[in-house]
C-alpha cells in the first residue's frame, strides 16, 4: 500500500503529473532541469499511460533506477482489462484510452503492465529537508496515518476534495502530491497540491522540484 522514501542525500527530487503516454514531453521537461539520473529521483502521481501513443515507454520507465511512481485508476483499469480478463472492463479501458494496446500489441501491453504493477503501490511517501511529502493518485484520506486503511477506490478515483474546494488540511503529513483532476495550473486545496495539468490534450506538463513543495509547507 505505501512505499516510504527516505531523503535524497546526493541529489534532487521532482514530482511530475500525469503521463498519459506524454514520453517526449517528460524527457523535455527533464531536459529542460538538467535531470541527472544518477543523482536525481523523479515521482509521478500515477496514469502513466492511455491516450498518449507512448503508453509503452511510460510502463517501462518503472525500470528505471530513479523512476518512482502509484497506481493510478488508468493502470486499474488496465489490469482489468488485460490480465483480469474482464470483458466489462475491456470495453470501459478501450472508451477510456486503452487503444494503445491494439497498436501496440496485446501480448507485449500485458507483459509490460503486469512488470510495472509490481512497482506501483497506492502511495508513497518522501522525505526532503525534513518535510513529509505524501504521494497518491486521487483524493488522499483526511488523516494520512490511516493511508495503509484507506478506500483504494478513493484514492484511485476520488475528486471530492476538488469538487468542494476543501482547504482543510490533510492530517499527519507536511503536503501530500496528486494528479488525477485536470486543472489549468497546479493548485493547492490545504495541504494537497494538484499536478495533473493534462499534458495528453494540452501538452502542458507540470514538474516541480520538491523544494519548491517545502517551501510551500513552512508558508
Amino acid at each position: 500500500m505505501l512505499i516510504r522514501h527516505r531523503a535524497n542525500t546526493r541529489g534532487r527530487d521532482f514530482f511530475v503529473g500525469d503521463l498519459h503516454g506524454q514520453y517526449r514531453l517528460l524527457e523535455q521537461a527533464l531536459a529542460d532541469v538538467q535531470f541527472n539520473g544518477d543523482a536525481d529521483r523523479l515521482f509521478a502521481v500515477g496514469d502513466l499511460i492511455d491516450r498518449g501513443v507512448s503508453s509503452l515507454e511510460c510502463l517501462a520507465l518503472v525500470d528505471e533506477p530513479w523512476f518512482f511512481s502509484v497506481m493510478g485508476n488508468h493502470e486499474q483499469l488496465a489490469k482489468a482489462a488485460l490480465c483480469d480478463g474482464s470483458s466489462r472492463a475491456w470495453g470501459l479501458w478501450l472508451l477510456n484510452g486503452g487503444s494503445w494496446a491494439l497498436r501496440r500489441g496485446l501480448g507485449e501491453a500485458r507483459r509490460r503492465l503486469e512488470i510495472a504493477l509490481q512497482h506501483l503501490p497506492y502511495a508513497r511517501e518522501v522525505e526532503v529537508q525534513g518535510k513529509r511529502i505524501g504521494i497518491v493518485h486521487a483524493d488522499p484520506p483526511d488523516d494520512w496515518g490511516q493511508i495503509e486503511q484507506a478506500d483504494t477506490e478513493r484514492l484511485l478515483w476520488g475528486r471530492e476534495r476538488i469538487a468542494r474546494g476543501d482547504q482543510t488540511p490533510v492530517a499527519g503529513i507536511d503536503m501530500v502530491v496528486v494528479g488525477h483532476s485536470i486543472i489549468d495550473a497546479p493548485q493547492t486545496l490545504g495541504n494537497v497540491y494538484y499536478i495533473d495539468t493534462g499534458a495528453f490534450h494540452t501538452g502542458r506538463l507540470t514538474l516541480v522540484e520538491a523544494g519548491e513543495l517545502v517551501t510551500r509547507c513552512r508558508q
